[in-house]
């Protein structure tokens, strides 16, 4: 089995999950934070959007320089919602379009020339793009808690969705 092949279906119920968590953004409480030093809601849930962009970046290109990179921000959940399916189209474009050489060859992130790691193409996508948006899906669900929305099921059921007991 090629990589592509190995990691597709893994990356399709991931992004089919967290698009299911993004099509509940409270566009009332987009500037909600749980912490002074945490992110917006609205911040989160457009980084949860942009992340996937890492695959096609990582899968692409030899390395990123990240000293010119400033963060999006969607203005609405609709925005959100079609940044995210374009990132994940184009995304799993490239890891289905990757042959097991380009996974693994290395990758560099690098800022104002300084190479700050290098790792095999297929680290990036189960890191940078996977790992990544399923941590920071999870910091989302909480938010979503937080602020009264209920949260979908994701691994399993889920209590706000009356399949399981309110410890869940």
């Amino acid at each position: 089995m090629s990589i592509s092949a190995a990691l597709l279906p893994e990356f399709d119920y991931e992004m089919a999950t967290t698009r299911k968590t993004l099509e509940r953004l409270p566009e009332d409480k987009m500037d909600f934070k749980p912490h002074e030093r945490s992110m917006t809601l609205g911040h989160l849930a457009s980084h949860i959007a942009e992340m996937p962009a890492w695959g096609v970046a990582g899968l692409k290109m030899d390395s990123l320089d990240m000293s010119n990179y400033k963060p999006w921000k969607g203005a609405s959940r609709e925005e959100i919602l079609a940044v995210f399916d374009k990132n994940v189209s184009e995304a799993r474009e490239a890891i289905a379009g990757a042959d097991d050489a380009t996974f693994m060859s290395n990758w560099s992130l690098t800022m104002g020339g300084q190479t700050l790691m290098t790792m095999p193409k297929v680290a990036v996508v189960r890191s940078f793009v996977m790992n990544h948006v399923i941590h920071h899906r999870g910091q989302y669900s909480v938010y979503l808690r937080m602020t009264g929305v209920p949260v979908p099921s994701i691994y399993g059921p889920s209590a706000d969705e009356g399949q399981m007991g309110a410890s869940a």
